[in-house]
């Protein structure tokens, strides 16, 4: 049985937005019409932060940034990770596996070489967009 609840990194949440076609934007619409996404306060203020920057301002109207944010907020599972222990040799990284660790979730999905590449605590692994919607699907 696929996932219900899945934590996507902000890289997949934004390679989505920006482009209907690909593996990030199936794997969002399939997660959302079949489960939810998982966020803690942290991974969406980063996801929040990224999506407002202006390299993005020729392809994403505030409207849809407001909208996708909103839309996200308002369906998502919330936890709230206890412990962010060192995963990742990118430090920022960690809160998603923290996340991840916190729903009780056996994957997460990114596309960032960091997380694919961290030691990861026993019971998780990282997919990637393509390899997740397989899963979802």
């Amino acid at each position: 049985m696929p996932p219900t609840d899945w934590v996507l990194d902000t890289n997949v949440l934004i390679s989505a937005a920006l482009s209907p076609k690909g593996a990030p934007h199936a794997l969002v619409q399939c997660v959302l019409a079949h489960g939810s996404l998982v966020f803690c306060e942290a991974t969406f203020a980063e996801l929040r932060s990224r999506l407002y920057r202006p390299k993005f301002d020729s392809y994403l109207s505030l409207e849809m940034r407001e909208d996708l944010l909103h839309d996200f907020r308002a369906s998502a599972r919330w936890v709230e990770p206890k412990r962010i222990a060192p995963y990742s040799r990118d430090p920022s990284d960690d809160v998603f596996i923290a996340t991840a660790l916190a729903a009780g979730l056996g994957l997460l999905v990114s596309g960032d070489k960091d997380l694919l590449d961290a030691r990861m605590p026993e019971g998780l692994r990282v997919l990637t967009p393509t390899e997740a919607l397989a899963l979802c699907a």
